[in-house]
């Protein structure tokens, strides 16, 4: 069974940082990505950014574009994927999933796997 766990949300004061994990027990292919979203209270889920696996491209949304950061650690098994969380504002507090997906042409495709969600709060 193919599992993705998150982890690392919490607490943090706005202008400051948190870095998530997530852990990906499946095997990659060629145009395996993987994807992190966000759920607000209220609010549908929203795309924030991926990698693909091969060649590490990178895509993000443009309200977190210059200030999260997605990389891979593609040395570790299971696959391991990280979103680096600088300049934390209000906006940013939701629950953050983890997606196993493809990329085509830099375009992420999000699959029917997620995570379990980690929750980020941040406040004053």
């Amino acid at each position: 069974q193919v599992l993705l766990v998150e982890s690392g949300g919490g607490s943090v004061q706005v202008g400051g940082s948190l870095r998530l994990t997530c852990v990906d027990s499946g095997i990659s292919f060629p145009v395996y990505a993987l994807g992190w979203f966000r759920q607000a209270p209220g609010k549908e889920r929203e795309f924030v950014g991926a990698i693909r696996w091969s060649g590490g491209t990178t895509n993000y949304a443009n309200s977190v574009k210059g200030r999260f950061t997605i990389s891979a650690d593609n040395a570790k098994k299971p696959n391991t994927m990280y979103l680096q969380m600088d300049r934390l504002r209000p906006e940013d507090t939701a629950v953050y999933y983890c997606n196993r997906g493809q990329d085509s042409s830099g375009t992420y495709y999000p699959g029917t796997l997620w995570g379990q969600g980690t929750q980020v709060t941040v406040g004053p």
